[in-house]
C-alpha cells in the first residue's frame, strides 16, 4: 500500500515533503495500530510459561494474582515517564533518541548496539524458533526432533528452518511497506486475542475447573515468613512478572511513523499497558481456576496443563497453535520496530551507512530491516540466542532506568521543548520506578555477578565500533 512514491492525502510524511533523492518515512500508524503494536510486542510466550516461577515463591492465590497487578503498575510508572519523552521527541528511534538527548552519542549508541547484537535480534530468533516449535507439536513435520544438519556442536532442526522462513516472511512484508507490516502485525494480534479470549471464556463456561483453587489453605498472607523473607519471595515473583510486561518501549521506536505522535504515542503506551494487564490477569485467573497453585508450580508449560485440566489433552495440543501465533505476532512487532532504531543510529553516522537509507518506492528502512533479518537468522542458526539474551537482561533494565532518569535531566536541560503530555505523578512515580530499577540492578550484581559481568562485556564490545564510525563520520 506504500508502493507509490507520492504520499496519500490521509498520510503525512515524518518530516519534510519527500523528494526523489531524499525519501522519508510515512506517518501511517493510527492510534489503534500503535496500541496493537505495543500489546503484540509485550505478549509473546511469557504469559504461557511464567506462572511456575511465580507460584513457587508465592503459594497463595491472592498473592499469585496480586503480583501481576503490581507488575503492571510498576510498568506504568516507567511508561508515563517514557510517554513524556515520546511527546518531546516524536522521532523514529525512540529510546535511542531519548538517551542521546540526555547523555550524548556514546550511551545512546551502546543501547542501540545492545539491541542489534543481542536484545532485539535475539528476541526475533527466540520468538520465531518458539513459534516453529509450538507449530511442530501440532504438525510434526516442523518438529525440533528432526535434525537436518549438525556441525560444530550445533544441530539444525526443521524447527530452525521453519523459523528462518518466518524471519524471511516478516522481513519481506515489512520491507515492501509500512501498511503491509502493520497489517501483518494487526492480523496476527487479533488472531492471538481471539484465541486467548476463547480460552478464558470457554474455560469458565464449560471447563472442568474448581473455584476452591482460589481459597487459601493454612498459611496466612505472609505464608508464615519473616517480613524480609516475604518481600524477597514477592520480589522473586515480581522479576518474572516484570519481564512478562517488557516490550512497551517498542512503540517509541516507530514514533516517526505514528500519526499525531505527540498525542498518540503517550496514549498508546498507557492504553496498551492497561490492556496487557487486563489480559494477563484474565489468563492467570483461568490458570488458577483450572489447577491449584501446588500444581501450577510443577508445570513449566502452564497453558498446556491448564487446557488439559479444563478441556482435554487434544485441546491442549491445539493450544500450541495459539502460542505459536502469539510468538509469531511478537516477532513481527520486533521486526517492524527494531529496524527504526538502527535507522536512527545510521542517520546519526554511528552505524552502517546503508541502514540510513529509506527505500524510495516503499518508504521503509529496507536495508535496516534486511540487516536485522540476516543477523536474527544467524543467531537462530547459532542456537545461542537464549543464553545471550539472559546476559543482556541486566543491560536492558539499566537502559530503562537510565532513560527515566533522563526525564529529570531533560526537564532541567531542555525545559522549552513542547510537551503534549507531561508525566503523571512527576516526580514521585518516575522516582519510584528508578528506585525499583536501581534495586533490581544492585540485586543482580550481588546475586548474579556473572550475568551482570557478561552483559557489561557485550555492551562494551560496541565501543570500538562507535569509535570507528565516529572517526569515519569526521573524515568522510
Amino acid at each position: 500500500m506504500d508502493s507509490a512514491p507520492a504520499v496519500p492525502a490521509a498520510e503525512s510524511p515524518a518530516s519534510s515533503q519527500p523528494t526523489p533523492a531524499q525519501p522519508t518515512l510515512v506517518r501511517g500508524l493510527s492510534l489503534l495500530d500503535s496500541v496493537l503494536l505495543l500489546v503484540s510486542g509485550i505478549i509473546g510466550s511469557s504469559i504461557f510459561l511464567t506462572a511456575k516461577d511465580i507460584a513457587g515463591p508465592l503459594p497463595q492465590p491472592m498473592l499469585f494474582l496480586l503480583v501481576w497487578v503490581i507488575g503492571g503498575v510498576v510498568s506504568l510508572f516507567g511508561c508515563v515517564a517514557f510517554a513524556e519523552l515520546g511527546s518531546m521527541f516524536p522521532e523514529s528511534g525512540g529510546q535511542y533518541v531519548y538517551l542521546r538527548e540526555a547523555y550524548g552519542d556514546l550511551v545512546a549508541f551502546l543501547y542501540g548496539w545492545m539491541l542489534f547484537a543481542v536484545a532485539n535480534g535475539g528476541s526475533i530468533a527466540a520468538l520465531t524458533v518458539a513459534a516453529a516449535a509450538y507449530t511442530g507439536q501440532v504438525f510434526p513435520i516442523f518438529s525440533q526432533e528432526h535434525v537436518v544438519l549438525a556441525f560444530a556442536g550445533i544441530a539444525i532442526t526443521r524447527a530452525h528452518l521453519f523459523a528462518l522462513l518466518l524471519i524471511a516472511i516478516v522481513t519481506y512484508v515489512n520491507v515492501v511497506g509500512l501498511r503491509w507490516g502493520a497489517l501483518l502485525q494487526n492480523l496476527s494480534t487479533w488472531t492471538k486475542f481471539s484465541a486467548m479470549a476463547a480460552f478464558v471464556v470457554l474455560g469458565f463456561a464449560i471447563g472442568k475447573g474448581d473455584w476452591s483453587h482460589f481459597s487459601s489453605h493454612g498459611a496466612g498472607l505472609t505464608m508464615g515468613l519473616h517480613p524480609a523473607q516475604f518481600l524477597s519471595a514477592f520480589g522473586v515473583g515480581l522479576i518474572a512478572v516484570y519481564w512478562a510486561y517488557d516490550g512497551w518501549v517498542y512503540i517509541t521506536w516507530v514514533a516517526g511513523e505514528v500519526k499525531e505522535p505527540r498525542r498518540n504515542v503517550p496514549r498508546a503506551m498507557v492504553l496498551g499497558v492497561l490492556a496487557v494487564g487486563a489480559i494477563y490477569v484474565a489468563m492467570n485467573v483461568t490458570y488458577l481456576y483450572a489447577l491449584p497453585l501446588t500444581e501450577i508450580a510443577r508445570h513449566e508449560t502452564i497453558a498446556h496443563a491448564a487446557a488439559t485440566a479444563l478441556f482435554s489433552p487434544r485441546a491442549a495440543v491445539w493450544l500450541s497453535l495459539m502460542i505459536a501465533v502469539s510468538c509469531f505476532s511478537a516477532a513481527a512487532t520486533c521486526t517492524l520496530s527494531g529496524a527504526r532504531v538502527y535507522l536512527a543510529m545510521a542517520q546519526d553516522g554511528v552505524f552502517f551507512k546503508r541502514m540510513a537509507v529509506i527505500h524510495p518506492k516503499w518508504r521503509t528502512p529496507a536495508f535496516s530491516l534486511i540487516g536485522q533479518g540476516i543477523w536474527a537468522a544467524l543467531l537462530t542458526l547459532s542456537g545461542r540466542y537464549d543464553q545471550l539474551y539472559t546476559y543482556v537482561i541486566f543491560g536492558m533494565v539499566m537502559s530503562y532506568t537510565l532513560t527515566v532518569v533522563g526525564l529529570f535531566i531533560l526537564r532541567w536541560k531542555r525545559p522549552g521543548i513542547p510537551r503534549a503530555y507531561r508525566c503523571a505523578g512527576y516526580p514521585w512515580l518516575p522516582a519510584i520506578y528508578v528506585l525499583i530499577g536501581a534495586a533490581w540492578i544492585l540485586n543482580t550484581i550481588i546475586k548474579r555477578p556473572m550475568e551482570a559481568f557478561w552483559s557489561s562485556v557485550i555492551v562494551l564490545i560496541g565501543v570500538p565500533g562507535y569509535l570507528y564510525w565516529k572517526h569515519s563520520r569526521r573524515t568522510g
